[in-house]
């Protein structure tokens, strides 16, 4: 067990590196919308039992669902659909780059919302580093075959800062109350879910059918292990090594993102696209180490798991 939590940070970069192929997939024949659903509905399972299995959720909790609603909204409905989005209308490699900008989007909303955070000369140039690659990753200078998709990149953009938004609240309204992360988790997931389902016309969905590596991808790639099991090994590693180190898995997916699309996808690999996400891994890696020498400094608190990090 002593290399078990390095195992799962490994294989957890890789689930979330690899679910923009399957939205690719899996867009080919459903809509943004059904591809949520289904997500989030095969992702519920494996999250539910867990909860369970810990005896985690109380009735009391139910006194907060108002948070949970938010939650729900913020970090699952809104973050999933306009990634899936974003993915359906760029290269998974260009989707997956700009994934990597999560961390900058969190710092950005905790900048904005919570006026916590001290801007420093290190901070703001991880900030404009960051968002550096992000540019070059969108190209808005080319045109033709080389163009990248504005709205794309504007979806991916959103559903960026939606979750981390979701941070900045999970941290503000949830963490005092005390309730275990991964009931936090199975009520923010259920709320979405019976959201969808309300909301969602699943008129055509049964056509994903007709591609079974897009209907595997989309149960288990993106909802059972994406979702629900990527859930579970995140508190693993927050436990077995420390949010801030957890929160390293980061730098993976992107990287995970751009092989993938390049080998399995047959999409081009430019020169650009390298810098662009060295840059956006580089200005993540500032930024995180600013913050983290500056908690060293501070005496220590407690400080939330988050329900949700990746796409």
């Amino acid at each position: 067990m002593k290399y078990a939590a390095y195992v799962a940070f490994a294989l957890l970069g890789v689930i979330w590196g690899t679910s923009f192929i399957f939205t690719k997939w899996a867009a080919v024949w459903i809509t943004t919308g059904q591809i949520v659903l289904l997500r989030v509905l095969f992702g519920f399972v494996p999250v539910l039992v867990a909860a369970l299995a810990s005896r985690s959720l109380r009735w009391w909790h139910l006194r907060h669902a108002h948070h949970f609603l938010v939650m729900a909204l913020l970090a699952t409905i809104v973050y999933y659909f306009a990634f899936a989005q974003g993915t359906a209308l760029l290269l998974s490699s260009v989707a997956g780059m700009l994934s990597g900008a999560i961390p900058l989007f969190s710092f950005l909303a905790a900048l904005i919302f919570l006026r916590e955070e001290p801007l420093n000369s290190r901070c703001v140039a991880g900030m404009l580093m960051g968002f550096v690659g992000v540019l070059l990753a969108a190209r808005p200078w080319t045109s033709g075959a080389s163009q990248v998709s504005l709205p794309g990149v504007l979806y991916m953009l959103g559903g960026a800062f939606s979750v981390g938004c979701s941070f900045v609240y999970a941290r503000k309204f949830l963490s005092p109350l005390s309730i275990p992360p991964v009931a936090l988790c199975c009520y923010q997931i259920g709320t979405a879910l019976v959201i969808l389902l309300l909301v969602t016309d699943m008129h055509g969905a049964m056509r994903i059918l007709n591609d079974g590596r897009a209907s595997l991808g989309l149960a288990l790639g993106l909802g059972l292990t994406g979702t629900g099991i990527a859930y579970i090994l995140y508190y693993f590693i927050v436990q077995r090594m420390g949010a801030m180190a957890a929160a390293g898995v980061t730098y993976i997916p992107p990287v995970v993102a751009l092989f993938i699309g390049c080998v399995l996808a047959s999409e081009p690999l430019r020169l650009l696209d390298v810098i662009a996400i060295a840059a956006i891994l580089l200005g993540v890696f500032i930024l995180q180490s600013a913050r983290s020498g500056r908690q060293a400094q501070t005496p220590a608190i407690a400080r939330p798991i988050r329900c949700g990090k990746q796409a």
